[in-house]
Parts: C-alpha cells; structure tokens; sequence
C-alpha cells in the first residue's frame, strides 16, 4: 500500500494538483481501503475537509497506479 507521501507525489507529478491527506483518507474510506483513526480526528461521523470532486478522480488514478484498488 502507497504512503500518503507517495500519492501526493503522484498526483504532482501527473495532473499537476497539490492533494491534501484528508482529501486521501476521504477517499480512502469511499473505497472502503484500510485506514487508521488519527489521533486528532474529533468525530468520526464528520468531516471537516471532504476530498472536493474535482480532485477525486485524480486520487482514484493514484490507487489504480499503486494497486490500491
């Protein structure tokens, strides 16, 4: 499984958009791929910074180059 760093890089480096980790993890759990509970995390029914739509594809490109999903 890639690193959060690995994806960003990714992402910079093939459509050229900087990711944020909570965009990741947002889509981490759409896919319904394993993730860990950050420590700083208040509620886990919320989201403070959900992944906006333009974005998820290229993060969705990024687990299909890494064998994520």
């Amino acid at each position: 499984m890639a690193t959060y760093k690995q994806i960003q890089n990714f992402v910079q480096e093939h459509h050229c958009v900087n990711v944020q980790t909570c965009w990741i993890a947002h889509m981490k759990e759409k896919c319904g791929l394993p993730r860990r509970k950050a420590p700083n995390r208040i509620s886990e029914d919320s989201r403070v910074k959900p992944c906006p739509p333009e974005y998820e594809k290229y993060i969705e490109d990024a687990f299909k180059h890494f064998g994520m999903i």
